[in-house]
Protein backbone atom coordinates (compact mmCIF):
# COMPACT_ATOMS: atom_id res chain seq x y z
CA UNK A 1 0.00 0.00 0.00
CA UNK A 2 1.04 3.39 -1.21
CA UNK A 3 -1.41 5.26 0.11
CA UNK A 4 -3.41 4.98 3.07
CA UNK A 5 -6.92 6.20 2.77
CA UNK A 6 -8.71 4.07 5.74
CA UNK A 7 -11.32 1.51 5.43
CA UNK A 8 -14.20 3.32 4.20
CA UNK A 9 -12.40 5.00 1.00
CA UNK A 10 -10.35 1.94 0.53
CA UNK A 11 -13.55 -0.30 0.18
CA UNK A 12 -15.19 2.30 -1.52
CA UNK A 13 -12.66 3.28 -4.31
CA UNK A 14 -12.20 -0.81 -4.51
CA UNK A 15 -16.01 -0.78 -5.71
CA UNK A 16 -15.97 2.09 -7.47
CA UNK A 17 -12.88 1.41 -9.68
CA UNK A 18 -13.62 -1.98 -10.67
CA UNK A 19 -17.24 -1.16 -12.40
CA UNK A 20 -15.56 2.37 -14.04
CA UNK A 21 -12.43 0.43 -15.54
CA UNK A 22 -14.50 -2.24 -17.01
CA UNK A 23 -17.19 -0.66 -18.75
CA UNK A 24 -14.43 2.05 -19.83
CA UNK A 25 -12.34 -0.83 -21.48
CA UNK A 26 -15.71 -2.18 -22.93
CA UNK A 27 -16.38 1.05 -24.36
CA UNK A 28 -13.03 1.90 -25.83
CA UNK A 29 -13.16 -1.93 -27.63
CA UNK A 30 -16.64 -1.55 -28.69
CA UNK A 31 -15.44 1.49 -30.89
CA UNK A 32 -12.62 -0.31 -32.25
CA UNK A 33 -13.44 -1.10 -35.96
CA UNK A 34 -13.97 -4.64 -36.70
CA UNK A 35 -11.32 -5.11 -39.05
CA UNK A 36 -8.92 -5.19 -36.71
CA UNK A 37 -10.57 -8.52 -34.90
CA UNK A 38 -8.78 -10.70 -37.46
CA UNK A 39 -9.91 -14.46 -35.95
CA UNK A 40 -7.06 -15.92 -37.26
CA UNK A 41 -4.25 -13.47 -35.81
CA UNK A 42 -2.02 -15.03 -33.12
CA UNK A 43 -4.06 -13.82 -30.66
CA UNK A 44 -7.14 -15.43 -31.48
CA UNK A 45 -6.34 -18.50 -34.03
CA UNK A 46 -7.15 -21.34 -32.30
CA UNK A 47 -3.93 -23.45 -30.69
CA UNK A 48 -3.20 -27.51 -31.09
CA UNK A 49 -3.96 -27.87 -27.08
CA UNK A 50 -7.55 -26.56 -27.58
CA UNK A 51 -8.79 -29.10 -30.32
CA UNK A 52 -10.73 -26.57 -31.79
CA UNK A 53 -12.76 -25.07 -28.43
CA UNK A 54 -12.89 -29.37 -26.81
CA UNK A 55 -10.44 -28.66 -24.73
CA UNK A 56 -12.42 -26.09 -22.98
CA UNK A 57 -15.38 -28.83 -22.75
CA UNK A 58 -12.84 -31.59 -21.31
CA UNK A 59 -11.21 -29.40 -18.90
CA UNK A 60 -13.75 -26.48 -17.67
CA UNK A 61 -16.99 -28.30 -18.64
CA UNK A 62 -17.84 -24.92 -20.89
CA UNK A 63 -21.36 -26.03 -22.05
CA UNK A 64 -22.44 -26.11 -18.12
CA UNK A 65 -22.04 -23.23 -17.23
CA UNK A 66 -21.52 -20.62 -20.04
CA UNK A 67 -25.40 -19.56 -19.71
CA UNK A 68 -24.64 -18.15 -16.12
CA UNK A 69 -22.04 -15.40 -17.98
CA UNK A 70 -23.57 -12.02 -18.50
CA UNK A 71 -23.64 -10.93 -22.29
CA UNK A 72 -21.52 -7.66 -22.46
CA UNK A 73 -24.72 -6.37 -24.96
CA UNK A 74 -26.33 -5.64 -21.50
CA UNK A 75 -24.42 -2.61 -21.07
CA UNK A 76 -23.34 -1.20 -24.35
CA UNK A 77 -26.95 -1.33 -25.83
CA UNK A 78 -26.00 -1.25 -29.06
CA UNK A 79 -23.45 -4.34 -28.42
CA UNK A 80 -23.74 -7.79 -30.39
CA UNK A 81 -25.86 -10.18 -28.42
CA UNK A 82 -23.72 -13.15 -28.25
CA UNK A 83 -25.65 -14.80 -25.57
CA UNK A 84 -27.43 -17.26 -28.46
CA UNK A 85 -27.86 -17.34 -31.94
CA UNK A 86 -30.28 -15.64 -33.51
CA UNK A 87 -29.85 -16.19 -37.43
CA UNK A 88 -28.14 -19.11 -39.57
CA UNK A 89 -26.69 -16.32 -42.23
CA UNK A 90 -22.86 -16.78 -43.16
CA UNK A 91 -23.00 -12.57 -42.14
CA UNK A 92 -24.35 -13.16 -38.70
CA UNK A 93 -21.49 -15.80 -38.16
CA UNK A 94 -18.22 -13.98 -39.88
CA UNK A 95 -20.25 -11.05 -37.45
CA UNK A 96 -20.30 -13.47 -34.49
CA UNK A 97 -16.73 -14.81 -34.70
CA UNK A 98 -15.44 -11.06 -34.68
CA UNK A 99 -16.87 -9.92 -31.62
CA UNK A 100 -15.77 -13.38 -29.75
CA UNK A 101 -12.45 -11.70 -30.88
CA UNK A 102 -13.72 -8.38 -29.67
CA UNK A 103 -15.10 -9.57 -26.06
CA UNK A 104 -11.83 -11.82 -25.59
CA UNK A 105 -9.21 -8.86 -25.99
CA UNK A 106 -11.89 -6.83 -24.31
CA UNK A 107 -11.30 -9.37 -20.99
CA UNK A 108 -7.76 -9.62 -21.71
CA UNK A 109 -7.37 -5.65 -21.24
CA UNK A 110 -10.18 -5.63 -18.01
CA UNK A 111 -7.71 -7.95 -16.26
CA UNK A 112 -4.67 -5.89 -16.34
CA UNK A 113 -5.66 -2.71 -14.43
CA UNK A 114 -5.40 -4.88 -11.48
CA UNK A 115 -1.43 -3.76 -10.20
CA UNK A 116 -3.22 -0.14 -9.84
CA UNK A 117 -4.87 -1.24 -7.03
CA UNK A 118 -1.53 -2.06 -4.87
CA UNK A 119 -1.64 2.12 -4.47
CA UNK A 120 -4.68 2.02 -1.87
CA UNK A 121 -4.79 -1.24 -0.62
CA UNK A 122 -3.08 -3.58 1.85
CA UNK A 123 -1.51 -6.45 0.43
CA UNK A 124 -3.98 -8.99 1.74
CA UNK A 125 -6.66 -6.59 -0.32
CA UNK A 126 -4.14 -6.48 -3.37
CA UNK A 127 -4.43 -10.51 -3.52
CA UNK A 128 -8.34 -10.45 -3.46
CA UNK A 129 -8.12 -7.68 -6.37
CA UNK A 130 -6.39 -9.96 -8.25
CA UNK A 131 -8.49 -12.70 -7.48
CA UNK A 132 -11.38 -10.66 -8.81
CA UNK A 133 -9.98 -9.76 -11.68
CA UNK A 134 -8.94 -12.76 -12.85
CA UNK A 135 -12.21 -14.57 -11.82
CA UNK A 136 -14.38 -12.05 -13.37
CA UNK A 137 -12.54 -12.45 -16.57
CA UNK A 138 -11.09 -15.91 -17.27
CA UNK A 139 -14.39 -17.97 -17.76
CA UNK A 140 -15.44 -15.28 -20.46
CA UNK A 141 -12.14 -15.50 -22.39
CA UNK A 142 -12.25 -19.31 -22.00
CA UNK A 143 -16.25 -18.85 -23.52
CA UNK A 144 -14.84 -17.55 -26.65
CA UNK A 145 -12.07 -19.44 -27.19
CA UNK A 146 -14.69 -21.92 -27.03
CA UNK A 147 -17.14 -20.76 -29.12
CA UNK A 148 -14.53 -19.38 -31.81
CA UNK A 149 -13.90 -22.56 -33.24
CA UNK A 150 -17.35 -23.73 -33.67
CA UNK A 151 -18.08 -20.32 -35.21
CA UNK A 152 -15.34 -21.47 -37.61
CA UNK A 153 -16.55 -24.78 -38.33
CA UNK A 154 -19.92 -23.38 -38.98
CA UNK A 155 -18.42 -20.77 -41.35
CA UNK A 156 -16.43 -23.48 -43.07
CA UNK A 157 -20.02 -25.07 -44.30
CA UNK A 158 -20.97 -22.33 -46.02
CA UNK A 159 -17.24 -22.18 -48.25
CA UNK A 160 -15.52 -19.46 -48.64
Amino acid sequence: MIIDLGNFWTLTLNIISWPVLQVGISLICFKIPDRYFKHNSILYRTKAFEKNGNFYEKVFKVKKWKHLLPDGSAVIKSGFKKRKLVLSEKQYFEKFRIETCRAEITHILQILPFPLFIIWNPWWAFLIMIFYSLAVNIPCIIVQRYNRPRLSSVLDKFGS
